[in-house]
Formats: structure tokens, C-alpha cells, sequence
């Protein structure tokens, strides 16, 4: 099972979630770990090569970017309250830096 990082606020912004809506990301974090796709995601080959998108529908919309593609981790690299149809400049801006970050390493 890969273990899972946390880059920047990304846990402290999972953990402002409604208790459900954590629960359901938790979950799905967990599915990835495990080498499973979660139940709804969409490719951000726009953020970077490998970078997926989870979906957390509850009373609100929830997205959690994340990668997979460097050595056995799971990179969490961005959580948020998604309040448009568009996901904001803004939050595509804070993952692709949390991307590049690691990808220097």
C-alpha cells in the first residue's frame, strides 16, 4: 500500500470538510493507496503528467487534487470547497506549485 502525503494545507483543508464529506475523501484517499481508481475522478493533465482530480459530492462540491507518479506515495496536493462550475484560476494555480515542488525533489 502506498502512503499518503499531505503537500502544503492540503490535510488542514481536508480537515475543514463536513464530517461526511471528510469521511468520503478519507475513503477515496484510501482507494488510491490501495492501487484502485476512486468511485469519481477526471484527469488534470493540465496541472501535470499523472495528476487527477477526486470528486466528493455532498450538499456541496469537494475536490482533492492528487498524483501517483513519484515513488510510492500518494502526493495530496491541493483540497478544496469547490463553489463554481469552473474550478477557480486560483486553486489550479496552488496545485501546479505543489506539483513542481515536488517534482524538483
Amino acid at each position: 500500500m502506498k502512503q499518503a502525503k499531505f503537500v502544503g494545507t492540503s490535510l488542514s483543508d481536508i480537515r475543514e470538510f463536513p464530517d461526511k464529506a471528510r469521511q468520503r475523501t478519507g475513503y477515496q484517499i484510501l482507494k488510491v493507496q490501495k492501487g484502485e481508481e476512486p468511485t469519481d475522478w477526471k484527469a488534470m493533465n493540465s496541472i501535470g503528467s499523472g495528476v487527477k482530480e477526486i470528486r466528493i459530492h455532498f450538499k456541496n462540491e469537494y475536490r482533492i487534487i492528487y498524483t501517483t507518479k513519484f515513488e510510492n506515495t500518494v502526493y495530496v496536493l491541493h483540497a478544496f470547497h469547490k463553489k463554481t462550475q469552473k474550478t477557480r484560476k486560483k486553486d489550479l494555480d496552488i496545485a501546479r506549485q505543489r506539483y513542481k515542488a515536488i517534482s524538483n525533489r
